[in-house]
């Protein structure tokens, strides 16, 4: 059992590897340097997702503590080296940003723990149709018509994966379309940030808030990690923060608009290493789901990318 694990783990540790030296390739490449740092940017997140789905026989809270644990000491090292103030100036905001993170951190985790990875990646691909219905309410944007069209077809798409897939019940679904929900309230929270607090004080705060609810969740339900699952929880956190980084690099580096969609590479990304590594298998009318839910939100992120400058349209769990 234990070799078994160790062979596991080694595979993906290879993985990370892999994007590791992936990184220093980047002077030799003539790929723009905004698209290769999003290309690293999904894949830490693939990898992410893989390890979390290892660790499934852990319970969610306790993943939960050391994803955030280890992202926030990376936060508080940032942030005192380049002196910023840790506490912010928006309190009320910042709390919120945080606690609709860990919700959707939290739902998400439950959900890859009982889905296939593929189609839990999938349903939280939903979040940027989330995210704009909610813009609506607190932000006062306004919503076109041929955008419900385009949420309409995505919605469609989840129900066409249920219809067909009955590996998971309804109500994992649910959880899955309350984390994509709980995600799309956390990025217009972002947004209302924005220009108010440092990016990384916005980082902090939802994960002190995440490290404190996974710690007290952690005392109602503890379950002593093997050292293959330490490895796998210390990689979780470290892989957040790579996937953060090179995200942060690549919208620095050129216009969202040109990078924002190579983050959809993270559905193609979950297929593949599900079948690699979990050997999960999809009926053809889950792949027609799948393409009706990203094809939906591909479909409005181009229609409003033509409208006006785009600069928050990512999505997935990269919190």
């Amino acid at each position: 059992m234990y070799l078994f694990q160790l062979k596991a783990f080694i595979r993906v540790f290879r993985l990370m590897s892999f994007c590791y030296f992936a990184s220093g390739l980047n002077k030799l490449s003539s790929i723009p340097l905004g698209v290769r740092h999003m290309l690293l940017s999904t894949f830490c997140f693939a990898l992410m997702n893989v390890c979390i789905k290892k660790v499934s026989h852990l319970p969610e809270m306790e993943i939960v503590f050391f994803r955030c644990l280890v992202a926030m000491l990376i936060c508080f090292g940032y942030i005192f080296k380049h002196k910023l103030d840790w506490k912010g100036s928006n309190r009320l905001l910042l709390f919120l940003r945080g606690f609709f993170g860990t919700v959707a951190v939290y739902t998400f985790f439950v959900t890859l723990h009982s889905m296939p990875l593929g189609t839990a990646v999938t349903i939280q691909y939903l979040s940027p149709v989330f995210t704009t219905i909610i813009a609506i309410f607190l932000l006062k944007e306004g919503v076109k018509p041929m955008q419900w069209l385009f949420f309409l077809l995505s919605f469609g798409g989840v129900i066409f994966i249920k219809g067909f897939d009955h590996r998971f019940s309804i109500g994992i679904l649910l959880i899955g379309i309350v984390s994509a929900m709980s995600s799309g309230f956390a990025y217009n929270f972002v947004r209302s940030l924005k220009e108010r607090e440092a990016p990384m004080v916005v980082v902090l705060h939802f994960q002190i808030i995440g490290t404190i609810v996974g710690g007290i969740g952690c005392l109602f339900s503890w379950q002593n990690p093997s050292a293959t699952d330490w490895l796998y929880l210390v990689a979780i956190g470290i892989l957040t923060q790579l996937g953060q980084t090179y995200l942060t690099k690549a919208l620095q580096a050129e216009k969202a608009a040109n990078v924002s969609i190579l983050n959809y590479l993270g559905v193609i990304y979950a297929l593949i290493f599900g079948w690699l590594i979990f050997d999960e298998r999809y009926p053809l009318q889950t792949f027609l789901g799948i393409i009706l839910v990203i094809g939906g939100v591909l479909l409005n992120y181009i229609y409003t990318s033509r409208k006006a400058p785009v600069e928050e349209k990512l999505s997935g769990v990269e919190e």
